[in-house]
């Protein structure tokens, strides 16, 4: 593989920032990393015509060079008609976007014309499985590459079910070696930084892509490549800045195994954004002088997380449109880089975030956002607490200015 010819290598490029759903959907980052991995295998000499990027860009960003768009048709046209075919040696895949678990387990990746009445997506295991079939005769070593959620279908409160839409298969073979890298893991979310327009996932793959980028187009090997992902992630995970928990699938002629997300560390750093009990049950910054040097140590939540619990208390953040009445009271100068989602602790927890960027200002604003549509008093006191342990510290890193 170290001689391998960039006209062997074929590549399908998409990021999806922008669906027919309307804002509530836009997200900010998979055009621009999308960009950023076709600039690498462009540096590495793969010719254009190899290159098929589709984007959606968000209203705003020019991406500079020419790209085919991101809608249903046109990705399902490129997955079974155009690129199916191909003669080459090696396939890269990039997706990034939104993404749902489907009730069969199967990923759906959202497509630009998706609307909230029709979530047109491609189906990601039945495309898998087109590319180890004999529908795809060349293009034997493979690998994908999917940043975006896997999210339990049945949490995002759908209307209507997913309708199903596999791609058409073939007769199996034994002939294609195929690596998945997959950002969130089963039922997680994929976490995105709006401020700076990228997937976390992605920045971390990006960043050592093009650390190997002497040995590009040419495939990482996985067993190197993988563990140093999952270590980075793992990073991110211990400072709370993400729950996801990426896993990876080979499937060759003599191997197929499913490398299952890292769990030593999880309970420490994932779950509670998501299993902790409501704020009252918070005893360490309550606890007696005497207890207080152990806080430290073993603190009882992260202030994230409690933050979230105490705007989720609040009846009205249940309701998409009432949120959105709250969310309509901030500036414009925050509302236009807030990632929203249709679901709503996703929502807050994104909201949140990008308000805790840009300082204490933007979470006072959100207070009184709040407050002025529900003025419960208890309710008041616990998020006024929550969201003055979340500011940022003026000696925290990173914080935006």
């Amino acid at each position: 593989m170290s001689h391998l010819s960039p006209d062997r290598v074929h590549a399908l490029i998409v990021g999806i920032e922008r669906y027919d759903a309307g804002h509530s959907w836009d997200l900010p980052g998979p055009a621009r990393d999308a960009l950023a991995f076709h600039s690498l295998l462009r540096s590495a000499g793969v010719p254009d015509s190899r290159l098929r990027l589709h984007l959606a860009p968000l209203e705003g960003f020019a991406p500079g060079i020419p790209y085919a768009g991101a809608d249903h048709a046109t990705l399902r046209r490129t997955l079974v008609h155009e690129l199916s075919p191909a003669q080459g040696d090696v396939l890269w895949v990039w997706w990034g976007g939104h993404g749902v678990l489907d009730r069969s387990g199967h990923t759906r990746l959202l497509c630009a014309d998706a609307t909230t009445g029709d979530k047109v997506s491609i189906d990601l295991e039945s495309a898998l499985d087109r590319y180890t079939s004999d529908a795809v005769a060349s293009l034997t070593d493979q690998l994908w590459i999917v940043d975006a959620c896997e999210t339990f279908e049945e949490d995002l409160d759908f209307r209507d079910p997913l309708p199903p839409d596999a791609l058409p298969g073939g007769h199996r073979t034994l002939a294609h070696r195929q690596i998945v890298l997959r950002a969130a893991g089963r039922g997680r979310e994929a976490a995105n930084d709006p401020v700076r327009a990228t997937g976390l996932f992605s920045e971390i793959v990006l960043g050592l892509l093009a650390e190997r980028a002497a040995d590009l187009p040419a495939l990482p090997d996985p067993e190197e490549f993988f563990p140093v992902v999952r270590a980075k992630v793992e990073e991110l995970r211990a400072a709370h800045r993400t729950a996801q928990d990426p896993e990876i699938l080979l499937r060759s002629p003599g191997r197929t195994e499913v490398l299952p997300p890292a769990t030593s560390q999880a309970p420490a750093t994932s779950q509670p954004a998501t299993s902790q009990a409501p704020a009252p049950q918070a005893p360490a910054p309550q606890a007696p002088a005497p207890q207080a040097p152990a806080a430290p140590q073993l603190p009882a939540r992260s202030p994230l997380p409690r933050a979230v619990d105490a705007l989720l208390a609040y009846p009205l953040m249940a309701d998409p449109a009432e949120r959105q009445t709250v969310v309509g009271q901030l500036s414009p100068a925050l509302t236009g880089t807030l990632p929203r989602h249709t679901k709503a602790r996703t929502d807050v927890t994104g909201i949140l975030t990008a308000l805790r960027r840009r300082g204490p200002a933007a979470l006072q604003e959100l207070y009184d956002a709040v407050v002025a549509v529900d003025d419960d008093p208890t309710l008041a006191a616990e998020l006024e607490a929550s969201l003055r342990e979340l500011t940022p510290r003026k000696d925290e890193p990173g914080r935006s200015a």
